[in-house]
């Protein structure tokens, strides 16, 4: 995993200053999507903000804490919507079942699409970014391999969630991130989830035979 971004500053604890916080984050999250990360000053997220130069390094040490800060955000987001979707599809078939999980993820990126972008072509500058998505969405990955197949060899399903963050979650990745159509984002999610299903079933019948 990249090494995380030094000089992060004690969390707030009252309301007001937890408050001013998240304003910042909000205002660098809008602007990194706008402008980009390395166009984006702390000076700028400070004027956009109504706040004075002092007041954001009250909190971030510099610019590269505040992506930090919004990666984890928006990991966090995504890994919550994905596991409510995960838990909640019973004994679905499995095309249905990869397919919600995909759209899951995707209409979170999506929401974020101009975030997203920012943040992978930030990736070199800052040793960090989407890239640390899959250690983070690996152990989701095996609970919905377990899902849809029952119980089996563990180390193969740690390989196969290897081989379904690096296949279906790239390709919704690269669909939420890219200025497409939704109508385009679903096409490629549905062709996404059929690949997937197809060798979802294929390794159940090698399982069950």
């Amino acid at each position: 995993m990249p090494p995380k971004a030094t000089g992060q500053r004690r969390r707030p604890s009252q309301e007001r200053a937890v408050a001013t916080r998240e304003h910042l984050l909000d205002t660098a999250a809008r602007l990194f999507g706008e402008r980009g990360i390395a166009n984006t000053s702390t000076n700028r997220i400070a004027a956009e903000a109504g706040v004075s130069i002092g007041t954001v390094y009250r909190y971030f040490a510099d610019r590269s804490v505040m992506v930090e800060e919004l990666l984890a955000r928006l990991l966090e987001s995504v890994e919550q919507r994905l596991t409510e979707r995960v838990f909640g599809l019973g004994d679905r078939p499995i095309l249905e079942q990869v397919t919600s999980v995909l759209e899951a993820v995707s209409d979170e990126l999506a929401a974020k699409a101009s975030l997203v972008r920012a943040l992978a072509a930030g990736v070199q500058f800052y040793s960090s970014g989407i890239p640390e998505f899959e250690p983070r969405l690996r152990l989701l990955a095996k609970v919905i391999v377990i899902q849809l197949l029952g119980p089996g060899d563990d180390h193969r399903y740690d390989v196969m969630a290897f081989v379904l963050i690096n296949t279906g979650f790239a390709a919704v990745l690269r669909a939420s991130a890219l200025e497409v159509s939704s109508t385009e984002r679903r096409e490629a999610i549905a062709m996404t989830a059929e690949m997937i299903a197809a060798w979802a079933e294929a390794e159940r019948d090698g399982v069950v035979a």
